[in-house]
């Protein structure tokens, strides 16, 4: 292929001349551009065959670099061209436009019937009442705070998921933040801290991770000093300890070093420019004993907040270790947040992605039994995350189990984000997940804000008309009886393994 490259190359040189031989060298102008073009496709050709990182490169050289080319754009090919509004991955077109109306605020009805497959054994319905009942969406609230909290704090039932500033752009944590205020719902802070960017009016879930982040001294140890005062803000509602996440669950979080910029390692105490690797377990406790004794030590630090552990559910025996000694000492987290395999925002190893840890659904199931055999159901709020985004979602995971719903990746399509699956290579084309200032600036804050509160108050809207189809007048009342499989007509609690969870509880 080389030498076939080079003998074009030879030839359209030697016909180029030819032809502005035979038509005067002055008067064929547009031979000069010709062999300038030809001389740059030569050097490009001749590097090609002596460079050594690429073998397609050097083989065929100057055509070779379309193949990197099409592989740069086939993201947009398969979205664009490709996907049908159903099967897009991890969320088809319909979902991504009915995030996308909502948070505009514009017409989100769908027309001419379903296009889901409701024949299909995944198909999953919503059993509704001919005795429906109309709702008020600011009615749908939930109190957070067991017996041992001061200060409890009435939630919505849908929320901004973590999402550090770092993995997100300045100006989309800010929108966030300002939605979250307008819309009288928190924003978890994600492990990297308390930005300036959090601190728009939004009440806060602050997240504290195993980097301990804003929190930690010079060696990055816990510093109960700093923590304690951060935790006493009047916009902390809430404190999350981040035991794992769906995404990359007993990995550590990621922050690739294009993104890790001065501003972001002054806020977290690190250098700038490396790529942050958070430890894969805390060093604050090892056991369910130090876990519980950690919940309670922050809680009094915080002033008798709600404090709460995030975790993807993997060794359920390690789950129902944790259970026996919150009865064993008395003590219990104000709420738990149950992330689900099938979340993430940002950069996580594929292995881990695609294969460590169990779905939200059974372990919505799971959890929920767990905390029902041990009578401690009643006394913690149970909190669903992972690819929640259409009110029915909602529904479902609460049915399923939970009190209230976060999401991350639904509030992102609220600010512009197109699934473009570029979050972890600082390249962003909407500004959302990336740092590039130039990028950043395309994110206009006062009109993404808007679109996260419209993006709440619709979908909480929609949780209202589909929970008054249902005939009950609260999630509260919500059950998995509610829950139908649509191809055999059976209940869907039929459909997990109940004997399982009960036989390990």
């Amino acid at each position: 292929m080389r030498k076939l490259f080079f003998f074009s190359i030879l030839f359209l040189f030697a016909f180029t001349l030819f032809l502005m031989w035979l038509y005067s060298f002055r008067e064929f102008r547009l031979g000069y551009l010709v062999l300038g073009v030809l001389g740059l496709l030569t050097a490009l050709g001749i590097y090609d065959s002596f460079q050594k990182k690429h073998a397609i490169l050097k083989n065929f050289p100057v055509v070779g670099h379309f193949r990197y080319i099409l592989e740069s754009i086939s993201p947009e090919i398969q979205q664009y061209f490709i996907e049908s509004n159903t099967d897009g991955k991890p969320f088809s077109r319909n979902i991504r436009s009915l995030a996308y109306r909502r948070a505009k605020s514009v017409n989100d009805t769908h027309p001419f019937g379903t296009q889901s497959d409701i024949g299909g054994e995944d198909y999953v319905a919503l059993r509704h009442s001919i005795y429906a009942v109309h709702l008020k969406p600011e009615d749908l609230r939930v109190t957070i705070g067991s017996d041992f909290c001061k200060q409890p704090y009435s939630a919505s039932i849908f929320n901004i998921s973590a999402m550090s500033f770092g993995s997100l752009s300045s100006n989309a944590i800010k929108a966030l933040n300002l939605g979250a205020k307008k819309g009288k719902f928190y924003h978890n802070t994600g492990e990297g801290g308390i930005s300036p960017y959090h601190l728009e009016g939004g009440d806060l879930c602050w997240q504290i991770g195993t980097g301990y982040f804003g929190c930690r001294d010079d060696k990055g140890n816990f510093d109960p000093d700093k923590f304690q005062e951060k935790a006493n803000w009047d916009q902390v509602k809430m404190i999350e300890i981040k035991i794992s996440q769906g995404a990359k669950p007993g990995h550590g979080g990621v922050l690739p070093g294009v993104k890790n910029t001065p501003e972001i390692a002054a806020i977290r105490g690190l250098k700038a420019g490396e790529t942050v690797l958070s430890p894969p377990s805390h060093s604050k406790f090892s056991n369910p004993k130090e876990l519980i004794q950690f919940l309670a030590k922050l809680r009094d630090l915080s002033g008798g907040k709600p404090v709460g552990f995030k975790l993807c559910i993997g060794r359920t025996e390690e789950f129902i270790e944790i259970c026996k000694e919150m009865i064993a000492q008395n003590n219990w987290p104000d709420f738990i947040t149950v992330d689900g395999a099938e979340g993430g925002t940002g950069a996580a190893p594929l292995e881990f992605s695609d294969s460590v840890g169990l779905p939200l659904e059974p372990a919505l199931i799971f959890v929920r039994a767990t905390l029902d055999k041990f009578n401690l159901r009643d006394k913690i709020r149970i909190i669903a995350s992972g690819k929640i985004i259409s009110a029915f979602s909602i529904i479902k995971n609460i049915a399923l189990g939970a009190d209230l719903c976060n999401s991350a990746r639904g509030f992102m399509f609220s600010i512009g984000c197109i699934q473009a699956l570029r979050c972890n290579t600082n390249e962003c084309p909407t500004g959302v997940a990336t740092q590039r200032k130039g990028l950043v600036k395309g994110l206009v804050v006062s009109d993404k804000s808007e679109r996260v509160f419209n993006f709440h108050s619709n979908t909480v809207k929609a949780v209202s008309e589909l929970l008054g189809a249902a005939g009950h007048r609260h999630t509260g009342e919500l059950s998995v009886h509610d829950l139908v499989k649509g191809d055999e007509m059976i209940k869907l609690a039929n459909r997990y393994f109940p004997d399982t969870v009960n036989t390990q509880v």
